[in-house]
């Protein structure tokens, strides 16, 4: 396998990161930074909530439990994006379970403070603004997704979304190793079909995966490409 390097930013997303930085560098106190291992839980479904995450760099998954028991992923998060954010209205528990898909670093920032910070700050709280509102509509593109796809469909969207907070080599990105159990609940589908999937796309030369996992974007969007 060829030497990995780091996925290089675009000049937007470079400068959207130094003026965020720069927003929040006026937050003295309630802040810190943390740093979780792979599969680590940030918190659970129902636990207080108390703070909003920025992330740094890493990937977070959020994900919700049935009263059944039965587990689904809402989001697949990387660097630059908040969660955690719904302790900022009413809502006072977490409705969501937060774990760390590989080593992740995050900016954890007080509930009081953060609130404070967006009343005093109205930079601060356009770019909040703007952040929530880009995460409505992706969340709304991943339920048209997630009820109007096939699972195939589904799978590709999830290891492409993946793909963007990975490392680069070359054509492929080296992304977080995930069992295909860890797969199917992300996807909404079995094990076995998951299995399936990821054999077949691995033939095509879609996917490769030993100690590590690669995917290459560009020929794993061709089945999407052809909706």
């Amino acid at each position: 396998m060829n030497q990995v390097e780091k996925l290089h930013f675009t000049e937007a997303q470079v400068e959207e990161k130094e003026k965020l930085a720069r927003l929040l560098d006026s937050i003295n106190v309630g802040k810190r930074e943390i740093k979780y291992s792979q599969e680590q839980t940030i918190y659970s479904q129902g636990e207080p909530g108390d703070a909003v995450f920025l992330i740094q760099e890493g990937q977070v998954r959020l994900s919700v439990v049935s009263v059944a028991g039965k587990e689904a992923t809402l989001a697949v998060m990387g660097p630059q994006e908040f969660f955690g954010v719904t302790c900022l209205g009413e809502q006072r528990r977490r409705l969501t379970s937060a774990m760390a898909l590989q080593p992740t670093t995050l900016l954890r920032i007080e509930r009081a403070v953060m609130i404070r910070n967006l009343w005093e700050d109205k930079q601060l709280f356009d770019f909040f603004l703007s952040h929530l509102l880009s995460r409505t509509v992706t969340l709304q593109n991943d339920l048209c997704a997630q009820i109007l796809d096939p699972s195939e469909k589904r799978l590709v969207r999830v290891l492409l979304k993946l793909t963007q907070f990975g490392e680069k080599s070359h054509e492929q990105v080296k992304v977080p190793k995930i069992s295909h159990d860890r797969l199917a609940t992300m996807v909404g589908t079995t094990r076995s079909r998951v299995t399936f999937f990821m054999n077949r796309f691995k033939k095509l030369g879609f996917v490769d995966y030993g100690t590590d996992m690669f995917v290459d974007p560009d020929r794993l969007s061709d089945p999407l490409q052809k909706e």
